[in-house]
């Protein structure tokens, strides 16, 4: 199939009064080929509102449970297109992010999701290179290869030693995927258990080496949030008792904990 930018929504997930939220829609209504774009919400106020209205975007109000899981399956679901980016309220999307997006997944074999390489954003330095982002780009680096994007070890060498894939960078491709993709329960790791999941299906993920978005690293942010109640720790080692016998996990947790000092994910 030949997706367009027609064929593409961004789906802003936005929770209570981001000050980087006019920001970030600024970034997606720069991209150099333009679909839609739609905010979705649980703490909706007259701020998100406001900002909605003078960049012309509508938006849609989950009345349901919260949470990361419910509230990104709730903006999916709300998307009428056959692609969709959830995009993070705090997050800068690069010009030539949906450009490549649809390039991308118009030339993989069934692709499942497209991600890119990313940027982290630490008040106005953009920090392109650390030891975390190099750890992910060894782990990512099978999948640089296009003939190796819908094999098994390249998914799960990507997930195996700690979560690779930039969440606020994940487009997926609706017709390949189930209904609901995330599952609640897991309020920090909610995105890394949906690319385990995924990676049993039969399909591509669809790898970019091209840095394409730069993640905001902020104290009021919800990863911050969640390292700050001591949510994390608990929730990795369970993911690496998926992926490994229990001995296993016990030995790379106790690696994996120190990332919690650059607040990597």
């Amino acid at each position: 199939m030949n997706y367009t930018a027609k064929d593409h929504t961004f789906v802003v997930a936005v929770y209570k009064d981001s000050p980087y939220l006019e920001e970030c829609l600024k970034t997606l209504k720069a991209q150099t080929v333009l679909g839609n774009i739609l905010i979705s919400t649980a703490t909706p106020s007259p701020y998100i509102s406001e900002i909605a209205e003078r960049y012309g975007v509508p938006v849609t109000v989950n009345t349901g449970e919260g949470g990361n899981a419910n509230d990104w399956n709730y903006g999916y679901s709300q998307a009428k297109t056959p692609l969709i980016t959830i995009a993070h309220q705090d997050d800068i999307y690069h010009p030539e992010y949906l450009e490549t997006f649809l390039k991308e997944v118009n030339l993989a074999k069934k692709p499942l999701l497209f991600f890119t390489d990313y940027s982290e954003l630490r008040g106005e330095i953009y920090v392109k290179a650390n030891r975390l982002l190099r750890v992910k780009r060894i782990l990512l680096f099978p999948l640089r290869i296009h003939a190796l994007q819908a094999t098994r070890f390249a998914k799960w060498f990507c997930l195996a030693f700690g979560c690779a894939i930039n969440c606020p960078s994940v487009g997926f491709v609706k017709e390949n995927l189930p209904e609901k993709i995330f599952a609640p329960g897991f309020k920090s790791d909610a995105d890394w258990e949906a690319w385990v999941n995924l990676k049993k299906l039969k399909g591509s993920f669809v790898y970019t080496r091209q840095e394409l978005v730069s993640h905001r690293i902020h104290e009021f942010s919800q990863t911050s949030e969640v390292l700050r109640e001591n949510v994390r720790v608990k929730e990795d080692y369970e993911m690496f008792c998926r992926m490994w016998p229990k001995w296993i996990a016990k030995i790379l947790i106790k690696f994996y904990a120190k990332s919690e000092d650059s607040n990597w994910k």
